[in-house]
């Protein structure tokens, strides 16, 4: 089970009786949150599991990391996952880019989105307080480990260097101690002994 199968039935659990008897119930806002290439095979299964004829929930809206300088001209960029979203149409205005996940105009234009739920993959950015009280049913991370194991920051590289023959992805809701919340689901993952920290990271999110 891919951790998008994971997310739809997810929001069915939550789904109220209302919304799920209704023929054709107004779709759920989803917030994806991400920032690296690795983040953009999460947004795809997001965007692909949302149009299916039955899919309840939307991407409602984009945050990720702010543009930076690279190359020889030090030309401002956005973020792979903010490209990746303008280059399949997502509106600009929706792509939101804050230096800090606590600000105050961000948050505003956040509440004003009414999501039901936040997703993050690999966001790279501290979510405060009152960012976690915004999302009607929570937020919820997918964490490239089997939690609690390896919590935190690099748990691909961790779990390579202490030779783990098995890993897994979890999805778990976020609370303010990191990878601490309850894990909602998780699948597990044999390592080859040859792999990659960023092939086995890119599996794991595709998982």
């Amino acid at each position: 089970m891919n951790s998008s199968l994971m997310l739809r039935r997810f929001f069915c659990f939550n789904a109220t009786p209302s919304a799920v008897a209704s023929s054709s119930p107004k779709k759920k806002s989803l917030v994806f949150l991400g920032s690296p290439q690795v983040s953009t095979t999460v947004l795809d299964a997001l965007f692909n599991a949302s149009s299916a004829p039955n899919s309840i929930f939307e991407v409602g809206a984009i945050v990720t990391q702010p543009p930076t300088r690279k190359g020889r001209g030090k030309k401002l960029m956005p973020s792979p996952v903010a490209q990746h979203a303008l280059d399949r149409g997502f509106p600009t205005d929706l792509i939101f880019t804050p230096e800090r996940a606590g600000e105050d105009a961000f948050l505003y234009s956040l509440r004003a989105l009414q999501p039901e739920l936040c997703i993050t993959a690999a966001y790279g950015n501290i979510l405060p307080t009152k960012f976690l009280k915004i999302p009607l049913i929570g937020t919820v991370n997918i964490h490239p480990s089997l939690l609690p194991l390896y919590r935190g920051a690099a748990p691909v590289q961790r779990a390579l260097q202490d030779g783990a023959k098995e890993t897994g992805v979890s999805l778990a809701f976020t609370v303010r101690a990191l990878d601490a919340g309850p894990v909602i689901a998780c699948e597990r993952l044999d390592v080859d002994d040859q792999i990659k920290q960023q092939s086995l990271f890119t599996r794991l999110l595709a998982y």
